[in-house]
């Protein structure tokens, strides 16, 4: 490779001339195996199920057109740095390899920038105040509170300095461990070779080549058709993120994790909202039994109403404080205007659309389906026209579109590492919890009742199916913080005790929903579960409650092996 410096690496020559300097031994390079990650000066750690050993030299003595994988200028290049590409990185270096990520916008992707990361600022922020201005809630605990205020511009700074923050830690974890960062946007040359650039840039850019390459590009806002966006009056949670202003009346489209979220964010700092679902349900995702409760929880106490079974088919933004937003409702049946809206405001929480295009995909053979998402195999490997694997390019998160979620994304880039290495791996998607942030939460795993049943009736076990449930009313700490509102459900099958979802609303849930995440993963049946100690009190016991719920015809293993 020519210009190293030249190229608009961040990390160049790993550390040296980087943004930021790092510690001397968080630049030694990774050597035929060899990881200084989490080691010290004069540390080393040996592992065993490294990819073949592979001499990486540190990029700054690197001479021009020399390489150290095989022929190319890396072992894997990530085109995106969000959380999957993270990860992906991460897991690299720790298996051996030299890895560069190609990014052109922000370190961590919208999760970071745009996404996960500041709105759970805001709804921090928002869930004190709400928290605050309960007086019943406070006098119960022997507080009296008066006069709660709060200043829209430093909640909002609390959310930028934190993805800020986020950001920069990301940026310098990569760094630390030897992976260049180079700023562009990639585009496929052929299937080794990745072209990156900036529109208008032309100290930024260059030709890199791969062993492995890995598209991680995410995703941005969905908008309808019909939906003018200004970012002022009618906007995505991009821009309601900044939140440079708090309606009086604001309308969401969609009742899904991001509608809820910033429902419970508008309505803690005083806004109406309504929501517009085309779906005959509101929060149509949930369980159905979940989602009743937290309708209850979540919508009926609050400044908020909802229409379902209606598109939004055309907004046509105002003006702050003289103009209203108008929002015209068409039935989604019969595809006629049923009512028109005038709000302050119109949050577009519609879902994601994967960003793909310009990937110069064709250069490989590949095109993406008619939402734009890239076509993978189960180990993350990009499937060509043809349906054939591509056996050294893989795709991962958002972009794929197989579970859209940040740890989703970085789990499938771990697993996508693992398969280039040569150590086969799947990921089981069904053991991917979700959550949602609201006050009070959210999560889930695995399937929800109705679909558990559907399957059981296909699959020729329907009588096997069974729900145990369990309620945040008994559990002491929830009790203690006067949060006894929230359930969890297990649906299981009796006759083996394999866990086939999970769902909790409840003080922590989104904390507590992972020991049935690891559960499912490791495929450790319910039963096997029982025996296992939380701590008293917590809200943990929950859990333990709702485990001991399960009624299993075969005895656990653990039981058997004591």
């Amino acid at each position: 490779m020519k210009a190293i410096a030249s190229l608009g690496r961040v990390n160049v020559c790993r550390g040296v001339g980087s943004a930021k300097a790092t510690p001397q031994f968080a630049r030694l390079p990774v050597i035929r195996g060899i990881s200084t990650r989490n080691t010290e000066i004069g540390k080393v750690i040996q592992r065993s199920e490294r990819c073949a050993p592979i001499t990486v030299v540190n990029a700054g003595s690197q001479k021009s057109g020399s390489n150290s994988s095989g022929g190319y200028d890396y072992d894997l290049v990530i085109i995106g740095a969000g959380v999957g590409g993270h990860g992906a990185a991460l897991h690299a270096v720790d298996k051996g390899l030299k890895v560069a990520v190609i990014e052109g916008h922000d370190i961590g992707g919208t999760c970071v920038n745009r996404g996960c990361v500041p709105s759970k600022a805001l709804l921090a922020a928002a869930g004190q105040v709400r928290k605050l201005k309960d007086e019943h809630h406070m006098k119960s605990l022997g507080i009296q509170v008066d006069n709660v205020n709060f200043e829209r511009e430093k909640i909002a700074n609390h959310a930028k300095n934190l993805a800020n923050t986020i950001q920069g830690n990301l940026q310098r974890s990569l760094e630390a461990i030897g992976v260049d960062i180079l700023i562009g946007q990639g585009k496929f040359v052929d299937a080794h070779t990745v072209k990156y650039s900036l529109p208008g840039r032309v100290d930024v850019g260059g030709n890199v080549t791969a062993k492995n390459i890995i598209i991680g590009t995410g995703s941005v806002p969905f908008v309808p058709p019909g939906i003018e966006i200004d970012g002022k009056t009618v906007f995505t949670s991009d821009h309601a993120l900044k939140m440079e202003w708090i309606p009086e009346w604001v309308a969401i489209i969609g009742s899904g994790y991001i509608g809820l979220e910033f429902s419970d964010v508008y309505t803690a700092l005083g806004s109406e909202v309504t929501f517009i679902e085309a779906l005959p349900n509101i929060m149509p995702g949930f369980d159905k039994e979940i989602a009743k409760l937290a309708q209850r929880l979540l919508i009926n106490g609050r400044n908020i109403d909802f229409h379902t079974n209606v598109l939004a088919t055309k907004v046509t933004p105002g003006v702050p404080g003289v103009k209203p937003v108008t929002v015209e409702l068409t039935d989604f049946n019969t595809k006629e205007k049923v009512d028109e809206l005038e709000v302050d405001a119109v949050l577009v929480a519609t879902g994601r659309a994967p960003y793909t295009n310009g990937l110069g995909l064709k250069e490989i053979n590949v095109e993406t389906d008619r939402r734009g998402f890239v076509p993978v195999n189960e180990k993350m490997q990009v499937l060509d026209k043809n349906g054939k694997a591509i056996s050294n390019v893989f795709c991962i998160g958002d972009a794929n579109g197989k579970y859209m979620l940040a740890h989703a994304a970085s789990a499938q880039g771990i697993s996508a590492v693992e398969n280039m290495c040569g150590n086969p791996h799947v990921l089981d998607h069904n053991s991917i919890p979700a959550a949602c942030f609201t006050h009070p939460e959210v999560s889930f795993v695995g399937v929800t009742e109705d679909a558990a049943r559907e399957a059981a009736e296909k699959g020729g076990y329907a009588d096997k199916v069974e729900v145990a449930k369990t309620y945040f009313k008994g559990n002491s700490k929830a009790l203690a913080e006067i949060e006894g509102d929230g359930m969890g459900k297990l649906i299981y099958r009796k006759d083996t005790g394999e866990i086939l979802g999970v769902h909790l609303i409840g003080l922590h849930a989104a904390d507590l929903i992972h020991e049935f995440s690891n559960a499912i993963s490791m495929k450790i049946p319910v039963q096997d579960l029982t025996f296992a100690v939380h701590a008293h009190p917590t809200v943990s016991e929950v859990i333990e409650d709702l485990i001991r719920h399960a009624k299993v015809g075969v005895k656990s293993k653990t039981a058997v092996a004591a």
